[in-house]
């Protein structure tokens, strides 16, 4: 089996950076709807307007999807591991904790999707990376001040959030065992078709989706911010990355996000950046260069000539 890319391609920081911004800006789009909207009615309305976007344009520019079993029953589990456990959870989980501590929280995925693919012996669990990982944490809990747990509701919301993030290095995993050769266009779409059908049983079933029907302009606009660009569009990037860089690579952007959703909050919303959040950016950083491993290489002593 061949080996996994052991950094992040050059020409993927840019895409990774873009895909940042655009998921740290979903964690905004789902804190407006949740105000109106429960998290069932979210997820469905995600996936299914995410969907209706992707499928014209897969039809377009790769063609049918894919008619075997064997790639269905892939992209199902896909779509439970990548849309309906974690998008259910985070939604809930902001519920009852703050979008930006939700967004800090899910930048654990990595530590998680680096131990499953371990354990499962596709990767080696080298020291840099693993070190690197353990500093990314440290910078997420400094950015945010060291307050992590809390009491009551606040710690329910957090496990929500830390059990995404598991989710999501479940489904790095799945993808690198089930999905080898499918087309990046083909993963986003076929996922997102299984996650409709999936939620709307479970919408219908357990909750009441008629409330989209009265909800407001503000809702709907989060809404479809959520599905066609934190979704849609950012699955055609995700699926872009993972084909070059590899799943464990891929799910460093976690750890950028919380970057990258301060920096919109300062930038748009007025928001003053305080000094343990610019101590938890630069850490962050530090902990991205190590495990991507190119500046060590280049710091390193040099093979002299023969």
């Amino acid at each position: 089996m061949p080996a996994s890319p052991s950094h992040i391609h050059l020409k993927d920081w840019g895409l990774l950076v873009l895909l940042s911004i655009i998921w740290g800006g979903s964690y905004f789009f789902v804190g407006v709807a949740v105000k109106e909207l429960s998290p069932l009615v979210i997820v469905m309305a995600r996936v299914m307007l995410a969907a209706a976007a992707l499928l014209p344009l897969h039809l377009i520019l790769v063609g049918p999807l894919p008619r075997d079993k064997a790639s269905w029953t892939a992209i199902i589990g896909l779509s439970i591991l990548n849309n309906i456990i974690p998008f259910t959870l985070i939604v809930t989980g902001q519920t009852m904790i703050a979008s930006g501590l939700a967004s800090v929280i899910n930048a654990t995925s990595p530590l998680f999707g680096v131990a499953f693919i371990a354990a499962a012996g596709m990767e080696p669990l080298v020291l840099r990376k693993l070190g690197g990982i353990v500093i990314g944490i440290i910078g997420v809990a400094v950015l945010k001040g060291g307050t992590i747990l809390g009491a009551g509701s606040q710690s329910i919301g957090i496990l929500c959030c830390l059990a995404a993030a598991a989710s999501y290095g479940a489904g790095g995993l799945w993808a690198r065992l089930k999905l080898k050769g499918t087309p990046p266009l083909s993963m986003a779409t076929g996922q997102l078709m299984c996650s409709s059908v999936i939620m709307a049983v479970l919408a219908f079933g357990f909750d009441n989706p008629s409330q989209l029907l009265d909800a407001s302009w503000k809702s709907w606009a989060a809404l479809l911010g959520l599905s066609l660009i934190a979704t849609s569009f950012a699955y055609i990037i995700f699926f872009r990355v993972v084909a070059r860089s590899g799943p464990a690579n891929v799910l460093l952007v976690t750890m950028m996000i919380p970057v990258s959703a301060i920096a919109l909050g300062v930038a748009f919303l007025g928001e003053v950046l305080e000094i343990q959040e610019i101590i938890g950016a630069i850490i962050i950083i530090l902990a991205l260069l190590i495990i991507d491993g190119r500046v060590l290489k280049l710091l390193g002593p040099r093979d002299q000539p023969a």
